[in-house]
């Protein structure tokens, strides 16, 4: 394993690989099954079922399943106490993961371009971004809802790319998921993996990225 060629562009995945906000996300699910009057289910639960969006979590919770959909009734209304929630909850139990300013320094330093690219809303994005205080490290984030398709699709990563002037093959994808790996395959860019994030339990090495590193501290060594 190992990258191929040191690249201009670096996209960084939020949630799971910056900010572990699994504290704020579980706090919120629980909130929302006891309004819906259902049992909560902890933050060990919901620590499996982060990593595809907020629908995506709330029908999670709602089905105690990753893949399977609610009644529709019962997500129209669920969705939006959830929601409602989660705006007023997007970051006061969440922390940065060790190594991530470290990692950010280094780029910025380096000259790098740096990104963020993740599929949380650009509601809840900016703010938890400014609230961990890395926001303005950024050149350009791409949100949840900045494109029309979120990763897995490579359109969020090549947005991104186009908007910043660089080729795919100069990009690298930092990220946490499976769908990290994949968004930057179908993209044509490089990848590497971090594995304290969310993957539902999943080794992210089976994903075959470029690389995988402890900690973005780690990027330091891994393209001087």
């Amino acid at each position: 394993m190992g990258l191929s060629r040191k690249p201009k562009l670096v996209l960084i995945d939020l949630d799971g690989t910056l900010v572990d906000s699994v504290p704020d996300l579980a706090y919120c699910l629980d909130e929302m099954m006891t309004a819906l009057g259902l049992a909560p289910w902890g933050i060990d639960k919901a620590r499996g079922w982060v990593g595809n969006g907020v629908d995506r979590l709330v029908k999670r919770a709602l089905t105690d399943t990753l893949w399977e959909d609610p009644a529709e009734a019962l997500f129209a209304k669920a969705q939006p106490i959830f929601m409602a929630l989660y705006a007023d909850n997007t970051s006061g139990r969440s922390c940065l993961y060790d190594g991530v300013v470290e990692g950010l320094d280094y780029l910025k330093s380096a000259g790098f371009k740096i990104g963020c690219v993740t599929n949380k809303a650009e509601a809840f994005t900016v703010p938890l971004l400014k609230d961990m205080g890395i926001h303005d490290y950024f050149e350009i984030i791409v949100s949840g809802d900045t494109t029309a398709k979120k990763k897995p699709d490579p359109m969020p990563l090549l947005y991104a790319a186009d908007k910043m002037g660089e080729a795919a093959e100069d990009c690298l994808m930092v990220g946490d998921s499976m769908h990290d790996v994949e968004a930057a395959r179908n993209a044509a860019f490089q990848v590497v993996s971090v594995p304290y994030g969310y993957n539902h339990g999943v080794d992210i090495r089976e994903a075959k990225p470029d690389a995988v590193i402890e900690s973005l501290a780690e990027l330091k060594t891994l393209l001087s």
